[in-house]
Formats: C-alpha cells, sequence, structure tokens
C-alpha cells in the first residue's frame, strides 16, 4: 500500500495512510536541527560565560553552576506538563510559545544585577520555554519516520553540536567586543527564532483506510452462497428448529444486507463502505502513566536518571579545566568546538548503525554507555592540550552516540513503543529532572572542597557507570514480563476451548429434522386411525 497524504491546507494536519518515512517529516528534521541548536546548543555553550558571572556577581563555582541547573531542573521537571500541553493545544503551538519563553528568560538575564536574578530568568523562565520547545518536537519528528528514525533523528539532532562549534568561539569573541552582558542578550535575541521553526511542525494523523476490504469480490461471494442455498434448499421456512439458518450474505456476520437479484444493492453496499471508510478518532489521553507499570521503561527511567549526571558537567567544566592547566582563551575555545564536532559523528555514527536491520538498539546503546564512562573517568588524567584534547574529543563521540539516541529509544519495541511514546518521553525527562538539578551544583562542590576542576568528572562518570547498569537490565525484564504475558493467554485459551458450542449449526439441522420426521409420523398415525 503506498502512502497517501491528504492535504487540507497548510495549518492543516497532514493524513497519511501509514507512516511516510519522509514527505513532511524532513522540513520537521529541519525545524529540529535548529531547535537543538538554539536549546541544548546554548546550554551546553553557557560555559564561556562561566568566569565572567564569577567575576561579576563574585560567587563560588556552585553557586555560577546552580544557573544552569535550575534551568535544566525545570526543563525536565516540567517534561509532563509538556506533554498535556501538546496533547491538549498541539506541537506547534506549543514550541512557538516556549520559544517566546526561552527568549525572554535570556534578554531578561542580561540586565541581572545578582545570581539570584539568573536563577529565576535563566533557570526558571528559559527551562519552561527549553521544556516546552525541545521534547513536542522529537516528538513529533517521532511520529514522521519509522525505519529511518533512528537515522533521521540522529542527524537532525546535531544541530546541538554544531552550536556548540560555532557558538563557544563566536560568543568568545564578541564578549571582548561588547561584553557579556550584551553577548547575552544576542543570544535571547537569536533564540526568537525557535518561534518559525514551531511554525513548520505540522500534526501528523496516521489512518489505515479500510480499501484492503476489497468489496468488488462481494458478487463472487454473494453467487457462491446463492449456489449453495439452491442445492441444500435451506432456508427459514424450511427449518422449524426456532432458529434463523441461511447461509445468505444476510445472515453472514458484517456483511451488508443486500438483495442478490438486484444490481442496487451493489451500489448501496459501495457507498456504505465509503461513508464508514473514515473512523472515529480514538480520544487520546492527555498523558498516560500506564508506562509506570512496565518494568523495562521502570529500568530505562533509571538509566536516564544517573546518565545525566554525566552529560552537562563536562561541557560546562571544560574551559574552566583548561583554564587551571594554564591553556589560553582561545585555546580553550577551540577544545569545547573540538568535542562538538566529534559528537556530530557520534551521532551520525549511531543512527547509521541502529538503522541497520536486524540489531537489538538497546545492547548498542548499553556498549556506548560503557565507554562514555571510560572517557569521563579518563579527563583527570589529561595535564596539557592534547591530552585534554584527546580526550574531549574521545568523549564528545560517545557522547553523541547515546545523547542522541536515548529519547528516540523510547520508541523502540524493546522498551515501550512508539503508541506510548509521547507520555513516555514526558516521564522519562520528568525523571531525569532530580539528576539535572543536583549534577552541576554536586561538581561544582566537588571542586570548592579539592580546589581541583578535573575531580569534577568523577561524579559524572559514577552516574554514567550506575546507569550502565540499570540499562543493561531493559531487556531482560521486557523479555520476562512478555514471557508471562504469553504464558497467561495460552493458558486462557486452553481454559476457554472445552467450553466452545462445536457444529452447533449440524446439531440444529439435525434437531430439525428429528423434529420433521416426528410430525410426519404423527400426521401418519393420525390419518391410520
Amino acid at each position: 500500500m503506498t502512502v497517501k497524504a491528504v492535504k487540507m491546507g497548510c495549518m492543516a494536519p497532514n493524513v497519511y495512510s501509514k507512516v511516510p518515512d519522509g514527505g513532511w517529516g524532513w522540513t520537521v528534521a529541519f525545524a529540529f536541527f535548529f531547535v537543538e541548536a538554539l536549546t541544548y546548543g546554548i546550554i551546553k555553550s553557557f560555559g564561556v560565560f562561566f568566569n565572567d558571572l564569577m567575576e561579576s556577581f563574585d560567587e563560588t563555582n556552585s553557586r555560577i553552576s546552580w544557573i544552569i541547573s535550575i534551568c535544566v531542573f525545570v526543563q525536565t521537571f516540567t517534561a509532563p506538563l509538556s506533554t498535556v500541553l501538546s496533547n491538549r493545544f498541539g506541537h506547534r503551538l506549543v514550541v512557538m510559545a516556549g520559544g517566546v519563553l526561552i527568549s525572554t528568560g535570556m534578554v531578561i538575564a542580561s540586565f541581572a544585577r545578582s545570581v539570584v536574578d539568573m536563577y529565576i530568568t535563566i533557570g526558571v523562565i528559559s527551562g519552561l520555554g527549553y521544556c516546552l520547545s525541545f521534547l513536542p518536537t522529537v516528538t513529533i519528528l517521532s511520529q514522521y519516520f519509522d525505519k529511518r528514525r533512528s537515522l533521521v533523528t540522529a542527524v537532525a539532532s546535531t544541530g546541538e553540536c554544531f552550536a556548540v562549534f560555532s557558538f563557544a568561539p563566536a560568543i568568545t569573541a564578541l564578549k571582548e567586543q561588547i561584553g557579556w552582558r550584551y553577548s547575552l542578550l544576542s543570544v535571547g535575541v537569536l533564540q526568537l527564532s525557535i518561534v518559525v521553526c514551531g511554525s513548520l511542525l505540522r500534526p501528523i494523523i496516521i489512518q489505515e483506510q479500510e480499501e484492503v476490504k476489497a468489496h468488488p469480490p462481494e458478487e463472487p461471494t454473494e453467487t457462491k452462497y446463492m449456489l449453495e442455498n439452491e442445492q441444500t434448499r435451506t432456508s427459514i421456512e424450511s427449518i422449524d428448529s426456532g432458529v434463523e439458518i441461511t447461509t445468505s450474505p444476510s445472515n453472514v456476520p458484517g456483511k451488508t444486507k443486500a438483495e442478490p437479484k438486484s444490481e442496487e444493492p451493489k451500489e448501496h453496499v459501495q457507498t456504505l463502505v465509503e461513508n464508514n471508510s473514515t473512523p472515529p478518532e480514538p480520544k487520546t489521553k492527555l498523558l498516560d502513566f500506564s508506562v509506570m507499570r512496565d518494568y523495562s521503561f521502570i529500568c530505562y527511567a533509571f538509566f536516564g536518571l544517573f546518565a545525566t549526571l554525566g552529560f552537562f558537567a563536562p561541557s560546562l567544566y571544560i574551559i574552566p579545566l583548561s583554564l587551571s592547566l594554564g591553556i589560553g582563551k582561545d585555546h580553550s575555545a577551540y577544545i569545547l568546538s573540538a568535542m562538538a564536532i566529534a559528537e556530530v559523528f557520534g551521532r551520525i555514527s549511531a543512527g547509521w548503525v541502529l538503522n541497520k536491520k536486524p540489531i537489538r538498539k538497546i545492547y548498542i546503546e548499553l556498549i556506548c554507555v560503557v565507554l562514555l564512562s571510560v572517557a569521563l573517568f579518563a579527563f583527570p588524567f589529561a595535564s596539557e592540550f592534547w591530552g585534554l584534547m584527546t580526550c574531549s574529543i574521545f568523549f564528545g563521540f560517545m557522547l553523541g552516540t547515546v545523547a542522541g539516541t536515548h529519547i528516540p529509544l523510547l520508541a523502540e519495541d524493546d522498551v515501550v513503543g512508539i503508541e506510548k511514546m509521547s507520555s513516555a518521553a514526558g516521564v522519562y525527562v520528568f525523571i531525569q529532572s532530580l539528576a539535572g538539578l543536583a549534577g552541576p551544583p554536586l561538581a561544582g562542590v566537588i571542586v570548592d572542597t579539592t580546589q581541583n576542576y578535573s575531580s569534577a568528572f568523577y561524579s559524572c562518570a559514577a552516574g554514567m557507570v550506575l546507569g550502565a547498569v540499570f540499562l543493561s537490565l531493559v531487556r531482560p525484564c521486557k523479555v520476562g514480563l512478555c514471557h508471562c504475558s504469553q504464558q497467561g493467554a495460552e493458558e486462557s485459551t486452553v481454559g476457554a476451548a472445552p467450553y466452545l458450542p462445536d457444529d452447533f449449526i449440524d446439531m440444529d439441522i439435525g434437531k430439525g429434522e428429528n423434529s420433521g420426521k416426528g410430525e410426519n409420523s404423527g400426521k401418519g398415525s393420525d390419518s391410520v386411525i
């Protein structure tokens, strides 16, 4: 069956007979590229403002780290709200509102007079905007693709990497010309373009056509039943058992009643099929918490919880670490850019590998998480520019393999499947919020205690190792649940089999014949008397 799109205007949803794996999905992927760049790309590039904020507000590492921590916490904690609003008002409107919030928070933050002002503007206002912009975009992109989902999502998510690669040196150079406040103001104005990206997110409706139930073969089917009726001479009048028994099409379940000898019913049947070809849409739940009963999803959520500890802290502390090792500002920005470029190749490589079939994607993800843990443990051993550059490139590549695939993997059958993707993504990101809140400040406390930036990477590595442990349990939990459900289904089938009636029509026909014989014999006896 070919993919058929019904276009009803530029603002109306796209209606397809099956997942298109393309079409308007390419425009959605293009929009997701820029949404990634202007959300996570800015968050990861925020490290270039770190030292400026410490000097301007005379604050410690841990207190400055709370800016991004609160931002990430609000972004992940409000994920269920994003899911509810998307299901209620649509993805397009929610993403556009998120873009306005992000820009507003950043612009106001450029006039902040204390770190507490930053907590409210960037942490709360922009954090809520990040949630409303990112999650609906990645959710609707997954709905437009099936076979190419892993590859397209991975490539589109490289917008974050290109943003870090370009924004870090650009913002560093801009600060030297106009200062950090006007640089932050410029970033806020740039993020307003998320509104344009959100306007491109046309909703999609997958509507299976019922043309498979072809009605032209109805004529030979009716003829067959007519011949059977004439041969067996079975009709309602010929059976006195009290049960309607006829093999005519009018009594066959699921068939439209039609008189076989007229041409009118054929047109009537076709009209009914066309009118009923569009079934009413099922009512969508605003937020489905039933995924919390799935053990495989619970393990996957704990993986996201602990892995988040290692997602943001390295990007925030790589520049302060390089400066503490005596590396210049320009070279420090190059290290962050190299990490971003390596992440691009990591995302594309992971998408290409996961697009291969047959392949168990959850195991590939587990291998990448283990290697990412090794990369985090390697940072404290770097003592000069090239050592830090090597660790950053390795970390960036492995981060790309995990960061670009961990949310889209929710759509795989090993976790929850595409039907529950929207609600699962909201709950999953909500659970990540605790780690997003604790990660950077925990690293900041360790830095303030040890007076060594390299020690911040130990907390990241420990969290990633715990995440790998829970990720390894996802597939066993799913297989165990499937086994139980299959056994239960088999038992119920076996138990119900003896109660099914067998050949009830033959039994009724036999009763009809016996009663007919009895009446005939009775009439015969009366005539004899």
